[in-house]
């Protein structure tokens, strides 16, 4: 049972993670397009669209958060210590054991890491089989 719900959740931090990159900039574009309506372009759907991808890309974040806190709940990995940002670590001998450093790389951090990698990968091929050339307006691929 409990690999079952990590399976999902691991698939649903993946779709977040892919929504991030794609879903969340078509809304946005999608929204702007409903503001402008049939009109020139106004600084009112440049707002609209810039504001629609802060509001979804933080709660597509958050989301993400939450997801991976749960996946580490059900997989049976709990923090040693609090969130300490490398600049707050000490230095010293007698520093804490760490929880990263016992465990390895989260979840999380594997799928973030996964769709930045399938991000890079569709924008290559996108470029250099799909995009049209700027000198003369024509694929240039066939």
């Amino acid at each position: 049972m409990k690999r079952v719900q990590r399976a999902l959740l691991m698939g649903l931090m993946g779709a977040v993670g892919l929504n991030i990159w794609t879903g969340n900039p078509l809304l946005a574009l999608w929204v702007g397009s409903r503001v402008v309506g049939s009109g020139p372009l106004t600084m009112g759907a440049v707002a609209a669209v810039a504001g629609m991808m802060g509001a979804v890309g933080l709660v597509l974040v958050r989301l993400l958060a939450i997801l991976g806190a749960a996946y580490d709940k059900v997989a049976g990995h709990t923090a040693t210590v609090r969130h300490h940002v490398p600049w707050l670590r000490s230095m010293s001998g007698e520093r804490v054991e760490y929880q990263q450093e016992r465990e390895g790389m989260a979840a999380l951090e594997i799928v973030l890491v996964a769709m930045v990698i399938v991000a890079f990968a569709a924008f290559e091929v996108w470029f250099f089989f799909f995009s049209t050339s700027p000198i003369d307006q024509r694929s240039g691929r066939g």
